[in-house]
């Protein structure tokens, strides 16, 4: 039996196309996109064609499109750049208690600078109601951070609550949306949607690690946090990473169109969750209508490093939540309400478009063998 991965949403296989850009842009086309020679020339024109390919899964303006680091990088840039940028018209930053590490911890920095910061509380399936939003945001708020697509049990939230409750509280807030995990897996328009700010990473959809680029609306203004030579329009300036750069948009180029893999991903998540009921004492902590891509159960009272553990020893590969989380427990599951012995034997399983039902298989036969020799049973 060869490895089967279902760790995607920490990160993916880099595609074949990604990998092979990475590479010509590291031996053959690898000038400075700022040289005024042939090699800077042709450099410049695979930036802009990355950018290009980016914003049309965005259904952006190229111009609208600022590369970074990362997921990690585009949250920061945003939170600060926005609050800093808005602090005169108001005080209050709206967000939610299952965010990413990058944003709950970029708002807390923010908390102490003298910003006032409200974190919407989940239900027992990770959701966050549209009444919250509501009652949430207010005339002095300046903004409102809320991830599309939760990282560990996958949960959507209500996006489109947001840009209506800024309107009812006549507030000057601009909309940030972490779209990290919904990036390539949900069709995305940030403008239509009335999306301010929206930030998306290239390791999530089988492209290389340290690139991101975060979505800025045309005529939204926010500050910059780094300084130097003018690139990305000062908002993020530095050499551009261009290998990287390249190999994002190769990955963005090669996405399938999301509601044609919605399908696909909607009958493996369910053929998983049907295997899952064969076990008995396992809790799915995925609400019904969760991203497919990704599916939370707990496990009959064995610890998820054991079984984590166990599975990797048969070459099996899942996550026992957010890799960033490095073994703690669950920030969102605890925020979510559930009982420390359900947290402490969680699972998460992320698939992507190369996973089968075989390997579901596979891994639930595996993960039988798991509970009947840890727990001892017959």
């Amino acid at each position: 039996m060869g490895e089967i991965y279902f760790d995607n949403s920490s990160t993916t296989k880099v595609c074949r196309e990604a990998a092979e850009k990475v590479m010509e842009m590291m031996t053959e086309n690898y000038g400075n996109p700022s040289s005024l020679h042939t090699l800077g020339f042709r450099a410049e024109k695979e930036l802009n064609a990355a950018r290009a390919n980016i914003a049309v899964k965005l259904s952006a303006k190229p111009e609208e499109i600022y590369f970074t680091s990362g997921g990690t990088e585009s949250n920061n840039l945003a939170l600060f750049g926005a609050a800093h940028a808005r602090r005169k018209r108001g005080n209050r930053i709206v967000t939610t208690l299952i965010e990413h590490p990058s944003v709950l911890n970029t708002v807390k920095e923010l908390e102490k600078e003298g910003f006032e910061v409200v974190f919407l509380t989940p239900d027992l399936q990770g959701k966050i109601s549209a009444e919250q939003v509501f009652e949430a945001v207010t005339p002095d708020t300046i903004l409102v951070s809320m991830m599309y697509v939760n990282n560990e049990v996958g949960s959507i939230l209500p996006l489109e609550a947001v840009p209506a409750a800024i309107a009812a509280a006549k507030a000057p807030a601009l909309f940030h949306v972490d779209a990290v995990q919904a990036f390539g897996k949900l069709p995305l328009k940030p403008e239509k949607m009335k999306v301010d700010l929206m930030s998306i990473s290239a390791h999530k959809i089988h492209g290389p690690k340290g690139i991101g680029a975060l979505y800025i609306k045309k005529g939204v203004h926010i500050l910059p946090h780094s300084f130097g030579g003018g690139q990305e329009k000062n908002i993020r300036p530095g050499t551009e990473s261009l290998p990287l750069i390249a190999g994002f948009g190769a990955a963005a180029a090669v996405l399938p169109d999301p509601n044609s893999q919605l399908g696909a991903m909607q009958e493996l998540n369910a053929h998983c969750r049907a295997r899952l009921g064969e076990i008995e004492g396992i809790s799915l902590n995925s609400p019904d209508n969760a991203l497919p891509y990704i599916l939370s159960f707990s496990g009959g009272g064995i610890r998820s490093e054991t079984m984590l553990h166990y599975l990797a020893d048969k070459g099996i590969y899942v996550s026992s939540g957010s890799a960033c989380s490095k073994g703690k427990p669950s920030h969102v599951l605890t925020a979510m309400g559930l009982s420390h012995g359900r947290i402490d034997s969680s699972l998460r399983l992320s698939f992507s478009r190369y996973n089968t039902k075989e390997e579901i298989d596979i891994f639930i036969d595996t993960l039988k063998k798991c509970f009947a020799e840890l727990t001892k049973r017959p």
